[in-house]
This record gives C-alpha cells, sequence and structure tokens, in this order.
C-alpha cells in the first residue's frame, strides 16, 4: 500500500514537473482528471501578476542604467509566461490540498450548518468563498491561513518549489537578457564612414543577482497568497458539493 502511494505521489510530481519546467500543457490536464477535481476547479484561476508588476521590480532594482526601461520591459514579457505556469501550478497544489482536507471541510460544514441550517445550504451557490461580511468567517479564514503558514515555515515546500523553478528557468533568462530584447539597428557616423550596429544589453553579475532575488522574493510572496486562497477556496467548494 505504502509502495503505491509512493508511486502515485511520484507520478504526480512527475507531471507537475513537466507542465513547469517543459512547458508540456497536457501534464497539466492529466492532472486535473487524476486528482478528480476538473469540474470543480474550473471556476477559480489565480490572480496573476501582471507585466507591469514585474517591470516595475525589475526597473526599480536597475535605477541607476539608463537602459532599465528597455530592459525591464522586455525581461518581463520573457518571463511573464513562466510566471503564469508557476502561478497556476500552486493554484492547483493549493486547491487540492484544500478539497482534501477533512479538518477544515468539517469545521467550514460545521459553521455553514449554523449559520443556515440544512434547507438554505442546499440553496446556496457560494459559501464563504470572498464573503467578509460575517466576522465569525473572517476570524476562521485568517486561522486556516496562519496554519498554512505554520506548516509552510516547517515544510518550506512553496519556497523550495519556486527557487527551484526560478534557478532552471528564470535565472537563465536574465543572464541571456541579450536574446529577448527587440534589437534597435544603430547606426554610427565616424567622419564620412557609416557604421551600423545593435546595441548590447548585458547585466553585470551582481545585476543578475539583483534582479534575480527581486523576482524570487516576489513570487514567493504571490504564490503562497495563491495557494492559500485556493486552498480556503476549495474548502468551501467540497462543503457546497456536498449539498447539491
Amino acid at each position: 500500500m505504502e509502495a503505491t502511494s509512493v508511486k502515485t505521489r511520484d507520478m504526480y510530481k512527475g507531471l507537475r514537473d513537466k507542465f513547469l519546467f517543459s512547458n508540456d500543457i497536457n501534464s497539466i490536464y492529466i492532472l486535473l482528471a487524476l486528482y478528480d477535481i476538473e469540474e470543480n476547479i474550473s471556476s477559480i484561476s489565480p490572480s496573476y501578476m501582471s507585466k507591469s508588476d514585474i517591470k516595475r521590480k525589475i526597473k526599480y532594482v536597475l535605477a541607476n542604467r539608463e537602459d532599465r526601461d528597455i530592459i525591464s520591459q522586455n525581461l518581463s514579457i520573457a518571463i511573464h509566461e513562466d510566471i503564469n505556469r508557476l502561478e497556476l501550478c500552486f493554484c492547483l497544489e493549493g486547491y487540492k490540498h484544500g478539497f482534501s482536507s477533512k479538518k477544515w471541510t468539517n469545521i467550514i460544514e460545521n459553521k455553514a450548518l449554523e449559520l443556515y441550517g440544512f434547507e438554505k445550504l442546499y440553496q446556496k451557490t457560494h459559501l464563504f468563498h470572498f464573503d467578509t461580511s460575517n466576522k465569525t468567517m473572517n476570524e476562521l479564514k485568517k486561522k486556516c491561513k496562519k496554519e498554512l503558514d505554520i506548516k509552510e515555515r516547517k515544510d518550506r515546500y512553496i519556497e523550495t518549489l519556486v527557487y527551484t523553478f526560478s534557478n532552471k528557468i528564470i535565472k537563465k533568462k536574465i543572464i541571456e537578457l541579450d536574446k529577448y530584447i527587440d534589437k534597435q539597428i544603430r547606426m554610427n557616423f565616424e567622419f564620412y564612414d557609416i557604421k551600423l550596429g545593435e546595441d548590447k544589453y548585458n547585466l553585470r553579475d551582481e545585476e543578475i543577482d539583483k534582479v534575480y532575488l527581486s523576482i524570487v522574493n516576489s513570487l514567493i510572496k504571490k504564490m503562497k497568497i495563491i495557494y492559500k486562497e485556493a486552498f480556503w477556496y476549495a474548502v468551501n467548494d467540497k462543503v457546497l458539493g456536498m449539498y447539491y
């Protein structure tokens, strides 16, 4: 039984990694089918980081460079889809873990019955997914998120995966920045000779490190938020599904 469980986890991890590191779209659909939550998760999507957010962070780090606008614009475009992929991954992971959480399903179900009763609960299309009007539920949501934060500080699952992904995918594009810049042809006039050339956009080692760390730190914060919101959303979905 234990061997089967390990094989299953390895298979899930393999599919997740193919999606994350090889951009294999089919892997994410297979994962959804295996998790048996495809129908449920169709109504949720992560709040993606915009290119302007990424651009602003890069531009801030490179404040002393005259070409910071060109670099931040092109680099943010180059890594945007990669970041979207990471966000979708953590949205799915958070939802999966929330959907399978017996503890929090029981807590939310008991509170829902206490507030609405059986009859009204059967009529509900949403529970406490985004509802901030009930003080008790707000406190419960904070408690749920705090519990997830404590678990993350212990396991460092989110942080580790973000660092691994960023090191394999994001850092390479920062180092090879010049490949992702839309080049402008520059004309140099020296006496009567006209020379054509392209500007080069390369970062020094310390600039690479600063840009990389700025992006990674932002990603860690964002992925924790996405994971916790998806977890909470899934718990509410699970309770609703029990009373359809």
